[in-house]
């Protein structure tokens, strides 16, 4: 089978590395991949906006299945393309990736179907938003309707907070479209976690749970990123909870979407918090996540393509994975000025030693590959991912790697993980 992933950062990396696994995958391509990625898939230059270019390229070369990493493709119709011509293609239809490309649309949505979330009221001016956020107490969330890369989101603890929410949506307008239409809904207190499935619009398989770090520095401060660490499972997810998400969440979710006539094919991430009340969701996201995906694949034991490929064409079989049972933590090294403005272009060294340490897969973001080495290219630059027995263990193999990796402006987080190593001492 030919198979090509979409997408160019740390997930489809990790994508690719599962899939590369399959004793049925013969060829492994990546559009537009990054410098990691093209080590072990055939590198295809094309973005991933390039909806009609990249259908083409699956045409002429015969492409079996199609695997799409990232929302944008989604949300600009990259599925539609897709199954016009007859193609094989893992993931939603842009009507149904709305679930992920409008907030107000994930909202309205969970209101008719009575799924679990935050009070909110819509804002679409400065004067509106100063108003409507009277009705909830400090602090509250301001989010952008449309996609913004998982940095639209504002925690507002204070009026000055507020006053910066204003001038970033309304005024710099820093979002574009993406922020003309503003949410702005109750703080939920609580754990935030992970609950991502597979479904082919009817049957849904339940991925590992995972508990992701948004925070760009210690202690959970700084702004909001698109994820500095990970470790799977989460400690704050029991069996009772799972059930929980499943039965008033997930199930509710993809019925309804077929019920709006969106059926929902692809990864569903959904984004919880775990508060005294139950499960709330925070956000829908239409792919897997990006650093989930790393330790979720680390820990994934079963033939990842013979079931993409069944979700594929409507025909997924429940069933249980196999799953490994050592435990996954992921830390990102990002550059200093991430997520608003990263140095880039540095000289990336440490590679090789941190590659050679026992149970350690370093998955590729924003690199570059050059003559004489790799560069980096982006924000977020590398998942230093590791797998255990132990949150502690699998932490120390993370941070021991880690540590080997260096550029000038290198950036982490030291606490990924402390908490799930602190539970177990206790």
């Amino acid at each position: 089978m030919k198979v090509l992933v979409v997408g160019g950062g740390a997930r489809e990396h990790a994508l690719c590395w599962k899939l590369k696994k399959s004793p049925q995958v013969k060829e492994l391509y990546c559009a537009p991949g990054n410098g990691g990625i093209s080590e072990i898939a055939d590198i295809v230059p094309l973005g991933v906006e390039e909806i009609s270019n990249i259908a083409d390229f699956a045409e002429e070369i015969g492409i079996d299945l199609t695997v799409v990493g990232p929302e944008l493709p989604l949300a600009l119709g990259i599925v539609d393309e897709f199954i016009s011509r007859g193609l094989r293609i893992f993931g939603p239809t842009s009507l149904a990736a709305e679930l992920e490309s409008s907030k107000l649309f994930a909202k309205r949505f969970m209101e008719k179907y009575r799924i679990p979330t935050a009070p909110y009221v819509v804002a679409k001016s400065a004067e509106e938003l100063v108003k409507k956020s009277k009705k909830f107490k400090f602090p509250f969330v301001v989010k952008a309707d449309g996609l913004a890369a998982g940095k639209g989101v504002f925690i507002v603890e204070n009026k000055r907070d507020l006053e910066r929410a204003v001038d970033t949506y309304f005024v710099k307008k820093k979002f574009g479209k993406a922020g003309e239409t503003v949410i702005v809904e109750e703080f939920q207190e609580g754990v935030e976690t992970s609950f991502t499935l597979i479904t082919d619009g009817d049957t849904i398989i339940p991925l590992p749970t995972a508990r992701d770090y948004k925070r760009l520095l210690d202690g959970d401060t700084g702004p909001n990123t698109g994820g500095m660490g990970v470790y799977s499972p989460s400690i704050y997810v029991d069996s009772a909870v799972v059930d929980s998400i499943i039965k008033e969440i997930a199930i509710p979710t993809v019925l309804g979407m077929k019920e709006s006539n969106r059926v929902f094919r692809g990864f569903l991430y959904i984004g919880l918090m775990i508060t005294d009340d139950g499960p709330k969701v925070l956000e829908y996201n239409v792919r897997i996540g990006d650093p989930e995906s790393q330790v979720i694949m680390m820990r994934f034991d079963d033939d990842l393509f013979e079931i993409l490929y069944e979700a594929s064409v409507g025909k997924l079989d429940f069933k249980r994975l196999n799953l490994s049972k050592s435990v996954a933590v992921c830390v990102v090294l990002a550059s200093e000025g991430y997520p608003f403005n990263p140095v880039k272009g540095e000289r990336i060294v440490g590679l090789e030693d941190a590659k050679n340490i026992d149970k350690v897969e370093i998955f590729h973001a924003g690199t570059k590959k050059t003559e004489e080495g790799f560069i980096t290219s982006g924000g977020r630059v590398l998942s230093v991912s590791a797998h255990d027995t132990d949150f502690k263990m699998a932490a120390l193999r993370a941070y021991k790697a880690a540590d080997l990796i260096d550029w000038p402006s290198k950036i982490c987080r030291t606490d990924i993980a402390k908490d799930a190593i602190e539970r177990v001492v206790e």
